[in-house]
């Protein structure tokens, strides 16, 4: 009895701790990421795409304004299809958890060489931080390659 007592302790002490491991690295269903990107050195509504993408719908912003680092991206949001939802909502489980740990909302030298610069906005779980990415890939960490490649692939699918 006592050896099938610590035998289910144990099986059951197992099972709560490797259940709950994965629980903090992805972020809850509430909330949203804004993913976007700017070119200063531009002409035309193509120059600036912003995207709001949260729970099962997907905006984009019709201001088209220039990022600033100092603040976040005030939007005017209008609501896209739920095609376009469906072919971006995957974006939230790439997000590269790393990002909440910089320090600094200017990631490597965005739009510097006219090359333009990537907008990513976290909100999830009372977390809200705003980053300006470069995207000259040479000017930021390696970890964040692939995340910039995603978010100019989505972008592209909804030009």
């Amino acid at each position: 009895m006592m050896i099938r007592t610590i035998l289910i302790t144990t099986c059951l002490s197992f099972f709560l701790l490797t259940s709950g491991c994965n629980e903090d690295l992805k972020p809850s269903k509430s909330g949203y990421i804004i993913f976007g990107h700017f070119y200063g050195e531009c002409l035309g509504e193509k120059c600036i795409e912003i995207f709001r993408l949260e729970d099962d719908k997907l905006f984009e912003d019709s201001n088209d304004r220039y990022p600033s680092s100092t603040g976040f991206y005030v939007g005017k949001w209008g609501k896209l299809s739920s095609q376009k939802f469906n072919d971006t909502k995957d974006l939230t489980n790439d997000f590269p958890l790393d990002l909440l740990n910089e320090t600094s909302t200017v990631i490597g030298q965005p739009d510097a060489g006219d090359w333009g610069g990537l907008y990513i906005e976290y909100n999830f779980d009372g977390i809200r931080k705003f980053w300006l990415l470069d995207q000259k890939k040479s000017n930021v960490p390696m970890k964040y390659h692939p995340f910039i490649d995603k978010v100019t692939e989505k972008i592209n699918q909804l030009q």
